[in-house]
């Protein structure tokens, strides 16, 4: 596990504090002058959405860019996001991306897709669920148009992600076009539904939204996907993904929700995830975090209701001198709760992976079954983990337990398989597609599986 030091070994000569106000200052700074960006290019406009944003304006003047400092981010230091002058992600004109890039096996037909946060109709396909009219929609809604789902975005938006934590107040800001997805009650959609966020350019930033809200006794499934627009003229230049995510189920409502992360290696990428569960719903989230400089996922899910269950599968990948950071929030407050938490790290060359996943049991959750697991795997001496389980239990009829590991790849186990008549580059990767493969195949899209295997593969040089 990795550690931290402390403020005044960095700093011998006793001029510690000055530094930090300086430091601290370059961080408002910046940051003011990144909301004043985002906000004087976005959209006007009027009625709830600009209170919405004004109320998120307010909170984001508050703040600052989190530093190490802060006990939430004391593992990942986002001080080279203060180099680098970003501004608002235009349009691409000439995409180097076709259709068929974006096209699912499973969901050909039930594809929408935006590009640095703006709808694209060119590369979207949503006839397959044309004949499903009556049971679900999925649309680009944007602020200020009239739209049949004004209402539902209006009851939701932002009430399930608060504007509290600094990257969502910076997103709400300046929220314009949301991706929509709303299943009715008593639905069944089993076609996939697929998301794809799609990012380019130098020094951009672009800011995707989603909400998702199903119907009581309904279930579907939503593959949400965010990376590299193409081949581009300036495909190695950084940008930055700054995303919402926010789902709310009803009654009896079920919902498989995967997320996958695949941004370039000088990316940026902050993604925020909020889970509102109702009585007897169900929600799984299966992600994948594999691109990027710097990532953080935060996922916040809200059992509010007895009878919810819950389930994570998470898989983070660091290379290089990448880090990649996954918080897990699950608020339980009812009884009969259940939650299965499975989340791994891999680690190479000098890559660093975090985790922090905390669950709290409230007074009233009595009878709550959760479980959670952190397994880290490093492949190189160089390499990173900072792992954090946390378990809070205010309840005293539960059962409730959480742990961790870190390990390399056993050279026993490596013996064994060359005895079997592999080489040693062979044997490395079939043990780490063993590790990675039990979160992979948890996907609900068959098709994917595989080809991230490889790319998984490919990108760890150091089993090569």
């Amino acid at each position: 596990m990795g550690t931290t030091d402390s403020p005044a070994s960095n700093n011998p000569g006793g001029n510690s504090s000055h530094s930090s106000k300086q430091v601290n200052s370059q961080r408002v700074d910046y940051w003011s002058q990144l909301l004043k960006t985002i906000t004087a290019e976005s959209d006007a406009a009027a009625g709830w959405v600009g209170q919405v944003r004004s109320k998120a304006t307010a909170i984001a003047q508050e703040l600052a860019l989190p530093s190490t400092r802060d006990e939430d981010w004391r593992f990942t230091d986002l001080s080279p996001l203060l180099g680098i002058e970003f501004s608002v992600a235009g349009a691409i004109t000439t995409p180097a991306i076709t259709a068929t890039d974006v096209t699912l096996e499973e969901a050909p037909n039930s594809r929408i897709v935006f590009v640095n946060g703006r709808h694209a109709p060119d590369l979207s396909d949503l006839s397959a669920l044309g004949e499903l009219a009556d049971k679900v929609t999925v649309s680009a809604w944007s602020a200020g148009h009239d739209s049949v789902l004004n209402a539902t975005v209006e009851s939701t938006l932002g009430k399930i992600q608060t504007s509290a934590e600094a990257f969502t107040a910076l997103n709400t800001a300046a929220v314009n076009q949301v991706v929509v997805i709303s299943v009715a009650r008593n639905a069944t959609i089993e076609l996939p539904i697929h998301v794809v966020f799609l990012s380019a350019g130098a020094g951009a930033i672009a800011q995707p939204r989603c909400l998702i809200t199903v119907g009581s006794n309904s279930r579907c499934t939503v593959l949400e996907e965010h990376r590299a627009l193409g081949s581009t003229s300036d495909a190695n230049a950084p940008y930055w993904v700054n995303g919402v995510t926010e789902v709310a189920l009803a009654d009896n409502a079920e919902i498989h929700h995967a997320r996958i992360q695949r941004d370039t290696s000088t990316a940026f990428h902050i993604g925020n995830t909020a889970v509102s569960q109702a009585r007897d719903s169900r929600y799984t989230l299966t992600s994948l975090d594999a691109g990027a400089r710097v990532s953080r996922h935060n996922v916040a899910v809200s059992q509010k209701g007895p009878g919810t269950h819950t389930a994570f599968n998470g898989l983070n990948v660091a290379t290089e001198r990448h880090t990649s950071d996954t918080h897990t929030f699950l608020n339980l407050q009812h009884p009969h709760g259940t939650a299965d938490h499975l989340h791994k790290c891999v680690a190479s060359d000098r890559g660093h992976t975090v985790f922090n996943g905390r669950v709290f049991v409230g007074q009233q959750a009595q009878q709550t079954d959760a479980a959670q697991l952190n397994r880290n795997l490093l492949l190189s001496s160089k390499a990173r983990v900072d792992t954090k389980p946390q378990l809070e239990i205010i309840a005293d009829d539960v059962k409730c337990t959480h742990g961790a590991t870190v390990s390399q790849l056993e050279d026993n186990e490596i013996f064994y398989l060359r005895s079997r008549g592999l080489d040693e580059t062979a044997a490395r990767r079939l043990l780490l597609d063993g590790f990675v493969g039990e979160i992979l195949e948890r996907l609900p899209v068959q098709s994917l599986r595989l080809p991230l295997a490889k790319a998984i593969a490919a990108q760890i040089r150091a089993i090569s």
